[in-house]
């Protein structure tokens, strides 16, 4: 006898169809499963044959053959579970395949029979829909999160006992849409309270250029002494940055229910995610990885912010990995049987003291910089220059004075309202200008693309001519400094980019400035 159902597997980030075949032949009474399944997939004979059982079915006492294919490609998980057994009663004539077919089962099984929720369900439904399969059986924790995948049916199933009475006028008790599970509590992004920048008093230079990075998805770093703001000002970045298309959302949740981080499955993530992975983190940690590698914080972060504070105290390593994902947007890995990429397209923000004891450049009578030159160069060279190429916007946060902490009693302070009107419409200046190309930001643009967009005039190349030389750029520099200074056009809704852009823009090449009065 023989049976055949449909499961899926995670492939990094995006789901993989899997055909569960059953073959029951006479034979010694035992089960073996074939196709490259990892151990979670091996210990499945024992949850199957116990739920099949205490959900009043008959296990078969035959031999028992379960091949998942491809057989090539490595499977991992439980998710295979309510596969396997729906695959077992239609082979041995107790369920009736009929009403089963182009169906998709996902889920874990319970030795009771009841069904427990997996991760990467969204993904995993979401390959379904492209093969063409019209039903997805998943458990109900997880049936609100593949209803989110329009034009396919999801069956919310709280037990294996579910499928004894199955047919097409009965199953669609357990049909579930989008918004509509009750067993779920709706912790939507959007309703959390955001902290604003109206709560930072002064600042207003640090203010302006987080909102540059932000205009145009821009890396900024901010080094200052300890208690000027940084953390602060970074953790109010997520306040000025638009809502996600339904494409990025759809892209975001993904990853987070792939990584089983997703809190709410009811929607698609909206609000940009922001990750503040401590200094003891490792390579790994950042990019991920593992023998089946799964998406690290550059990958969480996509489409977000990743806050890196006490750059510095970062293992040189940790920090180096970051260099392909920052320029290429993706991150990938490689293993012996499969290269796997996940999508890393983030804003890295990080901050930083300006030396060990922190008081280099802000020294007062109280605080005094102890630190010697070779320390201060020390303490700096831990954060290599390829990776500063790779940050825009280069800050310096002073220390504010009293008068500016107690401003908010004589000016209302700039607030993340005011500042999200002005991004939002250098994004729709953006997405305007680079329809139809596959770019969405400024950050985004190279090659001629970027020498036809970036024009300057006469006295802006001399400008940036000059300082190119002064400072010593590299060329990955010039191209970023252009990108920045389109960026504050389009803030100043300027369709050229004009001098003052461009002085503005080099003026945020703090570190290279510092490391030549070093050299010097």
């Amino acid at each position: 006898m023989y049976g055949k159902v449909w499961s899926a597997c995670l492939q990094g980030i995006e789901g993989r169809t899997i055909e569960v075949e059953v073959d029951v032949s006479n034979g010694l009474p035992q089960m073996n499963l074939v196709g490259l399944p990892d151990s979670a997939i091996r210990e499945s004979v024992e949850r199957v044959r116990t739920s099949i059982k205490n959900c009043g079915f008959t296990f078969p006492m035959d031999r028992i053959t379960v091949n998942l294919a491809p057989a090539d490609l490595r499977k991992e998980g439980s998710s295979f579970d309510l596969a396997i057994a729906v695959a077992i009663l239609i082979t041995t004539g107790q369920v009736s395949s009929e009403p089963l077919q182009m169906t998709l089962f996902l889920g874990e099984l319970a030795l009771d029979g009841s069904l427990r929720p997996v991760p990467g369900v969204l993904s995993m439904a979401h390959a379904a829909k492209q093969l063409g399969i019209k039903r997805v059986c998943v458990p109900r924790l997880n049936a609100a999160e593949a209803a989110l995948i329009d034009g396919i049916e999801v069956c919310g199933l709280t037990n294996l006992s579910d499928f004894r009475n199955w047919n097409q006028q009965t199953h669609h008790e357990f049909v579930v849409h989008a918004g509509n599970n009750e067993d779920s509590t709706n912790f939507s992004a959007d309703q959390r309270n955001i902290e604003d920048y109206a709560d930072v008093n002064g600042q207003h230079q640090v203010k302006r250029a987080m909102m540059i990075a932000a205009a145009g998805m821009h890396n900024i770093i901010l080094i200052g002494a300890p208690g000027t703001g940084k953390t602060m000002l970074v953790k109010r970045m997520p306040s000025i940055l638009p809502p996600m298309s339904d494409h990025e959302a759809l892209e975001v949740t993904k990853i987070f229910s792939a990584s089983g981080k997703l809190a709410d499955r009811t929607s698609l993530m909206r609000t940009r995610s922001f990750r503040a992975p401590h200094h003891t983190i490792s390579a790994a940690g950042l990019v991920g990885g593992g023998t089946i590698p799964k998406p690290g914080e550059v990958s969480l972060a996509h489409r977000g912010i990743l806050f890196l504070d006490e750059l510095p105290e970062f293992t040189r390593n940790a920090l180096e990995v970051l260099r392909q994902p920052l320029e290429d947007r993706s991150v990938t890995i490689a293993r012996a049987r499969a290269v796997y990429t996940f999508p890393s397209q983030f804003i890295l923000a990080a901050a930083m003291n300006p030396c060990p004891c922190g008081f280099y450049g802000a020294e007062t009578e109280a605080n005094a910089c102890v630190c010697s030159p070779a320390k201060i160069m020390q303490y700096r060279s831990k954060i290599s220059g390829p990776l500063l190429d790779r940050i825009d916007l280069h800050v310096e946060v002073p220390k504010p004075s009293y008068a500016q902490l107690n401003e908010h009693t004589h000016a209302n302070p700039l607030s993340s309202k005011e500042m999200l009107a002005k991004v939002l419409i250098a994004h729709q200046r953006q997405h305007e200008r680079y329809a139809g190309t596959g770019i969405h930001h400024n950050n985004e643009l190279s090659g001629n693309r970027m020498r036809q967009v970036c024009q300057l005039t006469a006295e802006g190349e001399e400008l940036l001519r000059a300082s190119f030389e002064a400072l010593g750029l590299s060329a990955r520099a010039h191209d970023r400094i252009l990108r920045l200074a389109l960026t504050i056009a389009d803030l100043e809704q300027c369709d050229h980019i004009l001098p003052h852009h461009l002085a503005e823009a080099i003026q945020y090449r703090n570190l290279d400035k510092r490391q030549k009065e070093f050299d010097g």
